[in-house]
């Protein structure tokens, strides 16, 4: 069964995902069973990497999700399953809301099923999500807001700099990550430098940003999902929802993990977790 992934920033791209591709497709050689072998397609976001740069305004997540559809569909693929986390789950979200033809079901590790209001009364759970949330917006908010009102003010500026390109990129990897207070703790440096140098010697460090732009009005409260939706919920990920409202927003949820470890960048941080949790999570789509 074909799996699509997308390659999401913040800073993520597709290096992300080059240590998942082996146990997917070819799981014999991992240890796996040959029953939960995938193939795997890993879109690169458009201006992202070795993606062209738009030459226009109007790539939103619709139009992306639009644009994995065709590709899934020139690719020969009549069913198939998505897959992502940050910008990459906003836009597998938006494949499950439009349930295109052939799309079985999708797995996230970001959830985007915040209530649209608040709750008066929360349980300790839903008052960390709130928190977390509050971090994510407020003191790691900083990037998001420059590429989200200035994108090429800023995309220029990493453009110019690969120091600032490599600290820029960095940054995230180090307050989103489960480590001990450094990134090297859980990313190789050698991982972290191919992250980095794709954007710089791809010269995309503007055009990635404008996604941020495209979709200033996106928030962490997506659309209620009705197709089968798995989930894995990292615990050092942020924001960090809770499973009540995780059920409340997919109600056909077929899997729901809990990892044992990990943060945001699930795929380069804990790339065996999130194999086996998507082996699981998709196992029931293959009937």
């Amino acid at each position: 069964m074909p799996a699509s992934s997308t390659a999401r920033r913040g800073p993520g791209s597709i290096v992300e995902f080059l240590k998942l591709i082996g146990p997917l497709t070819d799981p014999v050689s991992f240890g796996g069973d040959a029953a939960d072998s995938f193939d795997v397609v890993v879109p690169s976001l458009p201006g992202f990497g070795f993606s062209q740069k738009p030459a226009e305004t109007g790539w939103t997540v619709p139009r992306i999700a639009n644009a994995w559809v065709e590709l899934m569909r020139r690719l020969g693929y009549p069913r198939w399953a998505a897959q992502g986390g940050d910008w990459g789950a906003v836009v597998t979200t938006a494949l499950g809301a439009m349930q295109p033809e052939g799309l079985l079901g999708i797995h996230l590790n970001t959830q985007y099923a915040f209530p649209a209001q608040i709750p008066d009364t929360l349980s300790p759970e839903q008052c960390h999500a709130v928190e977390t949330l509050a971090r994510y917006t407020g003191e790691l908010g900083g990037s998001n807001h420059l590429q989200g009102t200035k994108p090429e003010t800023v995309g220029i500026a990493l453009a110019d700099s690969p120091a600032g390109q490599a600290a820029w990129i960095y940054e995230k990897f180090q307050a989103k990550t489960d480590n001990h207070g450094l990134a090297e703790d859980v990313l190789s440096v050698d991982d972290m430098l191919d992250a980095i140098s794709l954007y710089w010697f791809t010269n995309s460090a503007a055009s990635s940003t404008r996604i941020y732009w495209e979709n200033a009005s996106a928030t962490f409260a997506g659309p209620k999902l009705t197709l089968p939706v798995a989930v894995t919920v990292f615990p050092k990920d942020i924001p960090l929802l809770p499973r009540s409202w995780i059920e409340d927003t997919y109600s056909n949820l077929i899997h729901y993990g809990e990892a044992g470890k990990g943060g945001h960048f699930a795929a380069l941080e804990q790339p065996e977790i999130l194999v086996s949790e998507i082996r699981a999570g998709l196992r029931a789509l293959r009937s």
